[in-house]
């Protein structure tokens, strides 16, 4: 946790609480169902919590615009940036329904008032969102292929809306087909060794 307060030392002390409550959930709800990898678990706050908040330091959502996090898996990043950014509505979208079950236990412990659960294929959503969030759950042009038609038309930002991609390794091949991608090295960001590869990729809806 101390990472975290490194990195963002404005946090008010209610996000800071809520934050520090994350690895004690995470920890009890992991023993019934595998929210986060057991492998990484003993880095939480630099694996998972710190490495989605990765987008908070690259981009700031404005107050009213509705963000769905694709394939949240564990609530990541989609928890975590619910926590940074109060006045954003989260989607977190999962087909898996023993996830979305305890996400929803964990949303409920935090008081989470701005962040819905929903189980369901993402292809499947009709709703439109300003932004997509999604940490390396397929190939970008898979993904991409799911949320082309899931934007609102008028952007709620200063820039336009589209989807933010949490990554690492070379993305090479994967971005051949985005050549309007911008790629934002969260080495830039953080010091920390394991932050060399991951990135940040947005891509404008248009």
């Amino acid at each position: 946790m101390e990472l975290i307060k490194k990195y963002f030392p404005n946090l008010l002390n209610e996000q800071i609480y809520k934050l520090s409550s994350l690895k004690n959930l995470y920890a009890y709800w992991n023993s019934y169902v595998n929210l986060v990898s057991r492998k990484t678990f003993h880095d939480f706050y630099q694996q998972h919590v710190l490495f989605c908040l990765g987008i908070a330091k690259v981009f700031s959502f404005y107050p009213g615009s509705c963000v769905m996090d694709l394939g949240t898996g564990g609530g990541f990043p989609g928890i975590p940036l619910s926590i940074v950014f109060p006045h954003t509505k989260f989607i977190l979208v999962d087909s898996i329904r023993k996830k979305i079950k305890i996400i929803e236990k964990i949303i409920y412990h935090l008081h989470l008032k701005n962040t819905y659960p929903i189980w369901i294929r993402a292809e499947k959503l009709e709703n439109k969102f300003d932004f997509v969030v999604t940490r390396a759950v397929n190939k970008i042009d898979i993904i991409h292929n799911w949320i082309k038609d899931k934007f609102k038309y008028k952007s709620n930002s200063r820039i336009q809306n589209g989807a933010l991609y949490i990554k690492g390794g070379n993305l090479y091949d994967e971005l051949k087909k985005f050549p309007h991608a911008v790629a934002y090295p969260l080495n830039h960001y953080f010091k920390e060794p394991f932050f060399i590869k991951k990135k940040v990729i947005w891509i404008s809806n248009i």
